[in-house]
């Protein structure tokens, strides 16, 4: 992600007619996300609470589940890896476009769209299971869609610019949260879903508290906007609406690693300033954290969260980089590609298929499949199956050409 300002150009510069349209090695990356996720963690989660003196299944099963709120696991990375592999292919994708002619105003129109459509899509998923619409935007698609429009202005901005509006977005978050103030002596805790065991933010981290803190108050306005059957008064997990906002600066900086891929410096260039801005993420996020300045929270994005995940996948690019355009390890990271072709496809079926292939493998091979291994391998076998359903669906659209985009 070069910071050169010299080398600063906007995204609009038809390529020439021989560049390739799509980056192998970006279609790779996404599908092993979208993969990772799909796998539902194989069931290692449930599996390590039968060895609990085991140190490798302990370390199995705690980087594949989410943290309770400060830290970072594996599992964790999945959602800012593609939130930062949109900004990456926004740069390819408005030179397609500008190359078949289209205007500004065109593609302006098409972010809205694509914008809308994406956040209807998150309410829809949300809502599946449910008795009615359940207005929540938390899910990943969401928080993609509300600030996909300022992605889209910012790629017509200089790579100064880019970077600036970046950490503006960090710091103006950073002190909205800081300078609100913190809850009152006596607060009640469990009535905005925090245990009386929790592992408490203190000092002037406590700002980041779950379901206590701007953004989740936010929503107790906000989200009381639209129709309910009961008032909102807090999220499980403690997500928030707001969280779009600091995730837009981990689009933006997948925006600037977009540019630098499509620069025209030499592999290797581009691979140490991938792995030099990631560990620098890493460090800053560490820093934050480390001096109460701002936790690493994933679950309302705090910027130093941002910074370090950002940091992490960031350093997960360059290596699908190295491998698949650098090493030309495209026909292996073939399995990968392909779903990576067609995310929302896999997104969507996940989200709504999950327990229908669960009871047609039943129906159709057994109510005993699951226990051919054993009643302790049940939830591998269960998410390992699903997961090779819905491979098996992708490969027959990749075959037939048949692809979900927005």
């Amino acid at each position: 992600m070069s910071s050169d300002a010299s080398k600063s150009h906007t995204v609009l510069t038809p390529e020439p007619a021989a560049a390739p349209t799509r980056l192998a090695s970006l279609d790779a990356y996404r599908g092993a996300i979208m993969l990772l996720m799909a796998s539902g963690g194989l069931g290692l989660a449930e599996i390590a609470k039968e060895f609990p003196d085991s140190s490798v299944w302990q370390l199995l099963g705690h980087q594949t589940d989410h943290v309770q709120w400060a830290g970072c696991v594996l599992w964790d990375l999945i959602q800012p890896a593609f939130m930062f592999m949109v900004g990456i292919a926004l740069p390819w994708s408005l030179s397609s476009r500008s190359a078949r002619g289209q205007s500004y105003k065109i593609m302006l129109a098409h972010a809205l769209w694509r914008s809308l459509l994406l956040v209807l899509l998150a309410v829809f998923l949300s809502s599946a299971w449910s008795k009615q619409t359940d207005w929540v935007f938390t899910n990943v698609l969401a928080q993609i869609g509300l600030g996909y429009p300022l992605l889209f202005l910012l790629a017509f901005t200089k790579s100064r610019t880019t970077w600036i509006a970046a950490f503006s977005i960090l710091i103006v978050y950073w002190l909205v949260f800081a300078l609100y103030p913190l809850p009152p002596a006596g607060f009640d805790w469990q009535a905005v879903g925090v245990p009386a065991e929790w592992s408490w933010l203190t000092g002037f981290a406590a700002h980041w508290e779950k379901n206590a803190n701007f953004a989740s108050n936010f929503d107790t306005w906000f989200l009381n906007l639209f129709p309910r059957d009961e008032a909102f008064t807090f999220n499980r997990g403690g997500y928030t609406t707001l969280n779009f906002v600091p995730s837009l600066a981990t689009m933006t900086f997948g925006l600037l690693a977009g540019r630098l891929l499509r620069s025209d410096l030499p592999l290797t260039g581009k691979l140490m300033r991938l792995v030099l801005a990631g560990l620098l993420g890493i460090a800053l996020g560490l820093v934050l954290d480390l001096t109460g300045i701002c936790p690493i929270v994933k679950r309302i994005w705090t910027p130093a969260w941002t910074l370090y995940s950002t940091g992490f996948v960031a350093m997960m690019l360059a290596v699908f980089v190295a491998l698949v355009d650098g090493l030309g390890f495209k026909r292996l990271a073939f399995p990968l590609i392909i779903v990576g072709l067609n995310p929302i496809t896999l997104y969507c079926l996940f989200q709504l298929s999950t327990s229908f292939i669960r009871t047609q493998l039943q129906i159709h091979l057994g109510q005993d499949i699951f226990t051919i291994f054993g009643d302790l391998w049940i939830p591998m076998m269960k998410r390992a199956s699903v997961l090779l359903v819905l491979w098996l669906i992708i490969l027959w659209m990749y075959r037939r050409k048949v692809f979900l985009r927005l």
